[in-house]
């Protein structure tokens, strides 16, 4: 099997840490990759913001209703906003490099998972986006896609299996 295959059966969504600090180099490592995604007509509309201080997480792990809290171990957090004047498939690109994010930092021996924040709700109703703007005082002109939170994996969930491959979704032609 290659390695990227085995990559993706092995990589899985883990939303518990040991709360330990992520060696520099290998966030550095993980953010690389995204930086380095493709995006339609090369205009790479991210903003990535990478927050690693704990109360800065602590406050994030209240931006989603029901779905950030693992932001509060975290070692670190890479939300993805984008500037939607610069692409009209910001979205897409977005998604492409928050993807990379995530085999990233599997490959670093990280566990990750993705917290969708784009047409979502925080806690308290505001959106996710407006959240995470006015608590990390960003510009009004990024629009927020996602959220990875990341870690020292407290767990390692059992890999995909190649069985799992649902071939009753391709049509070949």
């Amino acid at each position: 099997m290659n390695e990227l295959l085995s990559l993706l059966l092995t990589r899985r969504s883990v939303r518990r840490y040991t709360g330990d600090p992520i060696p520099p180099e290998t966030l550095r490592a993980v953010v690389t990759a995204g930086l380095l995604s493709p995006s339609s007509r090369n205009r790479r509309p991210w903003r990535l913001v990478v927050v690693q201080d704990r109360a800065t997480l602590e406050a994030l792990s209240h931006c989603r209703q029901g779905s950030a809290q693992m932001l509060a171990g975290a070692g670190a957090a890479i939300l993805v906003f984008a500037r939607p004047a610069e692409s009209d498939v910001w979205t897409e690109d977005c998604a492409i490099l928050m993807s990379n994010l995530h085999l990233a930092a599997h490959s670093q021996g990280l566990g990750s998972c993705w917290i969708q924040g784009r047409l979502r709700q925080a806690e308290d109703g505001r959106t996710t986006e407006a959240f995470c703007r006015e608590r990390l005082a960003l510009p009004e002109d990024w629009a927020l896609e996602a959220i990875l939170s990341l870690g020292i994996p407290a767990e390692s969930p059992p890999p995909h299996t190649l069985e799992e491959a649902d071939w009753g979704k391709v049509t070949f032609l």
